[in-house]
């Protein structure tokens, strides 16, 4: 099942959310749809239009936004007041700005899918879905997995080496030289060049056969900065989601590649195991980037597939034939 055409936004907006952010978000397709939101990864990625492609749009009334500090969203990559219990109260207030009752459906990327695990704890009631890809945790391990020599380093030397050769001397590990070396390097020419490096890893890793040439100038001091802040930080996390996952009773599809570098699978399976309504779909011979056409196309089967299981659950409600939804 392909991407939808691409479409423009019917709405742009900036909602004020307090601390000195402003986010941005924009609305597509069918005003009176049914509303999803969309949720994209990094900690500071930004929204992209394939996005808005991966949903009906005569059916849904479709929300991307840029979290704080991401894409448009203002001040670009600022990380004060910017923490995952921020986020977490933007996407409520950001529902309530927008007088959507509930999201039936969530959909949410790599740090996404962190965020909205976080989100459905928090606000049980305006979730009725998650559509998830790219499964990420957050916990240390995965962490380090993705910055250290001993974990993705391994199979991508070559890269790994080009990260570190960036990187001034200095003390510590290379996370937090690196959150050292790029706070407060507004600006800077070097602060630049070690943003760029720094996403550079991360990209040559996210696709199973990346393209030669990757361009990520245009948000990589976004993603650089806040990336190093979340993450330095533990992800902001004051408890791990995977103990507390069996409490999110909405039906979950989850989309993972089999060779997902960026986030090993099994986050993937671990979350699938501890979530009570959740189906797992493996892509095979993909990676992690929803830019993939397997990923993308898992992601458009998996929406209709969520979306016809929450029609079908509505009948049964009318009906009287409620029943439990299998894993």
């Amino acid at each position: 099942m392909s991407l939808f055409p691409p479409l423009e936004p019917y709405h742009r907006d900036f909602l004020d959310v307090g601390d000195g952010h402003r986010l941005y978000v924009e609305q597509s397709g069918n005003p009176d749809g049914l509303p999803v939101v969309a949720l994209h990864g990094g900690p500071g990625g930004g929204s992209s239009p394939l996005l808005r492609r991966l949903f009906d749009p005569t059916r849904f009334r479709i929300v991307v936004y840029d979290q704080r500090g991401a894409g448009r969203s203002q001040p670009y990559a600022g990380t004060e007041h910017n923490t995952l219990p921020h986020l977490v109260d933007d996407l409520e207030r950001l529902r309530e700005h927008l007088n959507v009752p509930r999201w039936e459906l969530v959909l949410g990327g790599s740090w996404g899918v962190t965020l909205a695990l976080a989100y459905t704890l928090a606000y049980p009631a305006s979730v009725a879905g998650l559509v998830l890809r790219g499964v990420f945790l957050c916990r240390q391990q995965d962490i380090d997995w993705l910055y250290t020599a001993e974990g993705a380093g391994r199979f991508y030397p070559d890269h790994w080496q080009r990260l570190i050769e960036a990187l001034p001397e200095g003390d510590g590990d290379l996370m937090h030289r690196y959150h050292q070396a790029l706070n407060g390097a507004d600006g800077d020419p070097d602060g630049e060049r070690l943003a760029r490096e720094w996403t550079l890893w991360e990209a040559r890793l996210s696709s199973l056969t990346p393209p030669p040439e990757l361009n990520v100038d245009h948000n990589a001091r976004a993603m650089a900065r806040l990336e190093t802040h979340y993450f330095v930080n533990g992800g902001f996390l004051d408890r791990p989601i995977l103990p507390r996952a069996d409490q999110i009773r909405c039906p979950v599809e989850i989309v993972h590649g089999r060779y997902d570098m960026v986030c090993p699978p099994e986050q993937a399976w671990l979350l699938h195991q501890a979530l009570p309504d959740s189906r797992l779909h493996w892509v095979a011979a993909a990676g992690h980037s929803s830019a993939e056409p397997a990923i993308s196309q898992a992601l458009v089967r998996s929406v209709k597939a969520l979306t016809a299981r929450a029609a079908r659950a509505a009948e049964d409600n009318r009906s009287g034939r409620y029943t439990q939804g299998s894993s």
